[in-house]
Order: structure tokens, then sequence, then C-alpha cells
């Protein structure tokens, strides 16, 4: 039961559970850093100007691309 709950998610994504620890982490660190850029950017808009929208965008393309790592699909490849 215990096992599951830590490694059943991962498991669906391909990844062990210290590699979808790496993932999260990295991705939970790039949003904090982009949240801190955004709220100073409210105060100084001429600081952090594309700082947000590059994380987003950045990490949307990571997050969609290495969507599951059991399969690799090559560019232009059509699925069904």
């Amino acid at each position: 039961m215990l096992y599951r709950l830590f490694n059943e998610h991962p498991a669906n994504v391909g990844e062990s559970y210290l590699g979808h620890m790496g993932q999260a982490f990295h991705f939970g660190f790039s949003m904090l850093f982009a949240g801190l850029a955004c709220l100073i950017h409210g105060f100084f808009p001429f600081l952090f100007v594309k700082t947000g929208s590059n994380a987003i965008r950045r990490l949307h393309d990571r997050m969609v691309t290495h969507r599951d790592r059991r399969t690799v699909i090559a560019p232009g490849t059509v699925t069904r």
C-alpha cells in the first residue's frame, strides 16, 4: 500500500521515485524563482521583463516534451 502511494504516479510517467522527485524539485524551484521575479517586476517594471513568460514557456515545453519518459516520439510523427 505505502509503496504504491509513492511509486504509482512516477511509474505512470516512466520515472523512478527519485527521478520524479528531481523533476518536481526542478519545476518547483523554477516556479519559485519566476514567481519572485514577477513580484519584483510588479514594483520595478524595467526588471525581469521576460523572466516569468520565459520560465512558463520553458517549463511547458519540458513537461509536454518529456511527459512520458517510457516512449520517445520523433518530431513530426503522428500517433493515434
